[in-house]
């Protein structure tokens, strides 16, 4: 490396690492500057319209900060995306589009590109997931696209995409990692800056990173001082893995609820412009994704998809940490809900907005108990309470206590929950919270009643299911012609996956051939036979 030298008239020569560095940061300004043009002058008002920005009141008094809902639940298809695939077509070549467009998606990517091909002329076709719900299906056809339903899974799909792109000379449209795109999807900042100019922090959510791309090099160039936020779900966080390895890396498992951002791999444009001008990353989980969803339709009476309500998510995480008086805006990304999904988020949200409490708790066998608990709650509203007797002839022999399964409602005031533990602890209660334990809250919570005499030789997994003519019988093939099934839990939660609780009769000898047969399956599976919720109430 050349060092810092001088010339012989006295001027500072520069070292090759600066010489590097003030390359870097030409080609990266150009880079900024050619994507402020691009966002300036994309014609997605042809298709698209100016959302509205929304003052959430309520919340805002709640939260003590001025807070905007930026909704783009208002666009024809219902999200976002239409922005970004009208912007691509738009600066395709006549030849680009002699055969057609094609692109994978299982939402909202499908049904905005169907529109904008359709408002141009252009032919679509979209390749989809068969387990992609009918709702979506039917809007992507409605808009004229032909629809192609290959594989159990959007990456199947995808993969498809790409070799009929091949085979028909179709031009693939990316659904996130372009620069018309990302421009495309930027001029929400635009909107969002002739709207609020004296916005403070603005949230995004983040599944490939297209619409924090664009918004976030935009705000950056005009208004360097406002804050930029992406918001991941936990469950899916491949900006936060791409952050901490320094590029785009592969998630082991993407979680599904919120499907809309349930991406592996966050994009190579995308996240060349993140690293540069997206200031925090914050994660949240389903249930504060459940309980702003709720808070939405209080304040708007729209219901909004699971990665819509993302941002605001966000933005009630940074509220518990921020010095308030602030103004900030979330993006409502998109409102293509499955009604379905409804029952599943409304059962989650409580938790979510820290309202419920779960618990098991351990009380004496003997007539009495459950009333001594009650009052020992002073007051407070029971939500659920399961219980199982166990009857003392059985191979249990001396059963002194019982173990209940019980919600209970809170005040909603600060550490309220800790306050509740604390005040059954003292009453000489025994409890495990589980509150945050996704196996007590998914599966366990309807299935108290039994144990099992097996339990030494029990292993215990939960599963994401597609939801797809035949995904059950290819379990039992796999693995129940196998192994003794000693436990199964299934409930539908309305979206194109189903969440399975399942126990095994599996022998120490046999754990080699039995992975064996969980890897050949190829459904995303945890184990939970340590779980404190299994241990406490199915062993």
């Amino acid at each position: 490396m050349t060092c810092l030298m001088a010339s012989s008239n006295g001027e500072k020569i520069m070292t090759e690492a600066e010489q590097q560095a003030l390359v870097l940061a030409k080609a990266t300004q150009e880079q900024a500057l050619d994507y402020l043009r691009r966002i300036l002058l994309a014609p997605v008002y042809d298709v698209a319209v100016e959302s509205d920005l929304t003052p959430l009141t309520k919340l805002s008094s709640r939260l003590g900060n001025q807070i905007f809902l930026k909704r783009e639940d208002q666009q024809p298809v219902h999200s976002f995306k239409l922005r970004g695939a009208y912007n691509k077509l738009v600066n395709l070549s006549e030849q680009q589009c002699l055969h057609g467009v094609i692109a994978a998606s299982a939402g909202n990517h499908a049904q905005g590109l169907a529109l904008a091909a359709n408002k141009l002329g252009i032919k679509a076709t979209i390749v989809m997931p068969i387990t992609t719900p009918d709702i979506k299906v039917d809007n992507v056809r409605r808009y004229g696209a032909e629809v192609r339903l290959v594989g159990k899974s959007f990456n199947e799909a995808q993969q498809a995409s790409v070799k009929y792109a091949k085979a028909e000379h179709k031009t693939l449209i990316h659904p996130f990692d372009d620069p018309d795109v990302i421009a495309g999807q930027g001029t929400v900042a635009k909107e969002l800056l002739q709207q609020r100019p004296n916005v403070d922090v603005v949230f995004v959510p983040v599944g490939g990173g297209g619409l924090l791309a664009g918004m976030a090099v935009y705000l950056k160039q005009l208004q360097p001082h406002i804050k930029v936020i992406g918001v991941e779900a936990e469950d899916s966080a491949c900006l936060k893995a791409a952050l901490s390895a320094g590029a785009p890396v592969d998630l082991a498992q993407v979680g599904l609820f919120a499907d809309g951002v349930a991406v592996k791999r966050i994009g190579e444009h995308t996240f060349d412009l993140i690293k540069h001008y997206c200031d925090e990353v914050i994660t949240v989980s389903t249930d504060e994704i459940c309980a702003s969803i709720k808070d939405i339709f209080e304040q708007t009476r729209v219901i909004s998809e699971p990665a819509g309500a993302l941002s605001l998510a966000g933005l009630q995480k940074y509220c518990q940490t921020s010095q308030g008086d602030e103004s900030l805006v979330a993006i409502l990304s998109g409102a293509n809900m499955n009604f379905h999904t409804l029952r599943y988020i409304s059962e989650r949200c409580e938790l979510g907005e820290q309202k419920e409490a779960v618990y098991a708790v351990k009380i004496p066998e003997e007539k009495g108990s459950f009333r001594k608990f009650c009052q020992a709650l002073a007051g407070r509203v029971i939500t659920e309470f399961n219980y199982r007797y166990a009857n003392k002839g059985d191979a249990l022999a001396e059963i002194e206590h019982a173990n209940i399964f019980v919600g209970v409602r809170l005040g909603g005031e600060v550490n309220d929950r800790e306050k509740l533990t604390q005040s059954l602890q003292n009453q000489h209660y025994e409890l495990i919270d589980f509150t945050e334990n996704e196996l007590a809250k998914l599966h366990v919570r309807y299935m108290i009643g039994g144990k099992n005499a097996l339990s030494a030789q029990e292993r215990i997994f939960r599963f994401q299911f597609p939801e797809y003519p035949g995904a059950l019988e290819k379990f039992l093939d796999t693995l129940g012609e196998h192994w003794n099934i000693t436990l199964f839990h299934y409930r539908n939660h309305g979206a194109a996956f189903g969440q399975v609780l399942a126990g095994f009769e599996v022998a120490q000898h046999q754990e080699g051939e039995f992975f064996a047969h969980l890897a050949a399956l190829g459904y995303e599976w945890q184990e939970e036979t340590d779980n404190k919720a299994y241990q406490t109430f199915l062993t």
